[in-house]
C-alpha cells in the first residue's frame, strides 16, 4: 500500500506553532495549491509538520512562500463540543522544501513590481521528448553498470 501526496504552493498564512504537553513542537499552515479544470481552481489543503521541521517552518516562513511538501495523507475524527462528530484531512508533512529565498515573496503574488518572477520549477510535469534524454548504447560485450 502506498500513501504519499507531494504538493507546490504558497503559504495563505504564516505558520502556527504549538507544543504539545510533553513539549514537542508542531506547526499548521494551509497551503494553497493549484489545479487546471475548465479554469483555474485553487485547492487549500491543511498541512501539519512535527518536531524540528515544525520549528523551521514557523521560523523561515511566512504568508505568501512557495513550498514543496511531501508527506502522507491522514484522516482523523473528533467529538466536537455541540457532541457532533466531524472529520478532518490532513497532509502529515516530512520534508518541506523552501522553493524560493526569503523575502521575494511579494504576498503570495507570483509578480513582482510587475515583471513575472523567475520559476524554477517551471519545467515540472513538461512532456519529455527522446531528443531530451541521452541514450548510452554500451554494445554487446559491455556490462550495464547496475
Amino acid at each position: 500500500m502506498l500513501n504519499r501526496v507531494i504538493l507546490i504552493g504558497r503559504l495563505t498564512r504564516d505558520p502556527e506553532l504549538r507544543y504539545t504537553p510533553n513539549g514537542t513542537a508542531v506547526a499548521s499552515f494551509t497551503l494553497a495549491v493549484n489545479r487546471k479544470f475548465k479554469r483555474e481552481e485553487t485547492d487549500f489543503i491543511p498541512i501539519v509538520v512535527w518536531t524540528k521541521l515544525a520549528e523551521h517552518c514557523a521560523n523561515y516562513l511566512a504568508k505568501g512562500r512557495l513550498v514543496a511538501v511531501e508527506g502522507r495523507l491522514q484522516v482523523r475524527s473528533y467529538e466536537a463540543q455541540d457532541g457532533q462528530k466531524r472529520w478532518v484531512t490532513e497532509v502529515i508533512g516530512e520534508d518541506v522544501r523552501f522553493l524560493e529565498k526569503s523575502g521575494t515573496s511579494s504576498g503570495g503574488s507570483a509578480y513582482n513590481q510587475g515583471k513575472p518572477r523567475q520559476d524554477d520549477w517551471n519545467d515540472l510535469g513538461r512532456e519529455v521528448s527522446l531528443e531530451d534524454i541521452d541514450i548510452v548504447d554500451p554494445g554487446e560485450d559491455d556490462e550495464i553498470p547496475f
